[in-house]
C-alpha cells in the first residue's frame, strides 16, 4: 500500500512540475531601480519579457507596465555595485569575532541593466537590478532583440 501511494505521489508531482514552470511565464524577474515608469516604486519586483520585436515590463498585479519596440532602444548599459557586507559582519562579530572578521572581507555584487529609448513622442529610460544568474541572459537577449551592443557603465567617464 505504501509503495503504491509513493508511486502515485511521485507521478503526480512529476506531472505538476512542468505545469508550475509553465505558469511562471516567460521572461526574467528583475527589481525596478528607477526610471520612466511613474507608477512603479523603486525596489518593486517586475518581469522583463523579450518577445519578437518587443520588450515588455510586467507586473503581477496590473499586467503590462511598459511596452517598448526593439527598434526604439537607443542604448543598453550594464554596471555593478560592489560593497562589503559590513552589517552582516557586525552581526556575526557579536557571536564570534573571528567569523565576523572573515565576513567583513567578503564582497557582495549587485548587477544592474539600463535601457534607454526614444520614440517620436517621448524619450525614456530605466534601470533594473538583475539576479547574478540572469544578468548575462538578459544582456544577451536585449542585444539580440535590439541589435545593439551593451555598454559597460564602468568604462564610461561618469563615476559615482
Amino acid at each position: 500500500m505504501n509503495k503504491t501511494l509513493t508511486c502515485v505521489t511521485s507521478a503526480l508531482l512529476c506531472a505538476m512540475l512542468p505545469l508550475c514552470m509553465f505558469a511562471a511565464g516567460d521572461g526574467f524577474k528583475v527589481k525596478y531601480d528607477g526610471g520612466s515608469i511613474s507608477n512603479v516604486k523603486t525596489g518593486t519586483d517586475i518581469r522583463l519579457v523579450m518577445a519578437g520585436n518587443k520588450i515588455q515590463f510586467m507586473d503581477s498585479k496590473s499586467g503590462v507596465l511598459l511596452d517598448i519596440l526593439a527598434s526604439d532602444v537607443t542604448e543598453i548599459s550594464y554596471g555593478q555595485d560592489v560593497h562589503r557586507r559590513v552589517g552582516a559582519a557586525i552581526g556575526l562579530a557579536t557571536i564570534s569575532f573571528g567569523v565576523g572578521a572573515l565576513m567583513a572581507l567578503t564582497k557582495s555584487k549587485k548587477h544592474f541593466v539600463g535601457l534607454t529609448w526614444a520614440t517620436k513622442d517621448n524619450k525614456g529610460g530605466l534601470a533594473v537590478q538583475c539576479d547574478k544568474n540572469d544578468y548575462r541572459g538578459i544582456l544577451a537577449g536585449l542585444e539580440g532583440v535590439t541589435g545593439k551592443k551593451a555598454v559597460d557603465s564602468e568604462t564610461m567617464t561618469v563615476k559615482n
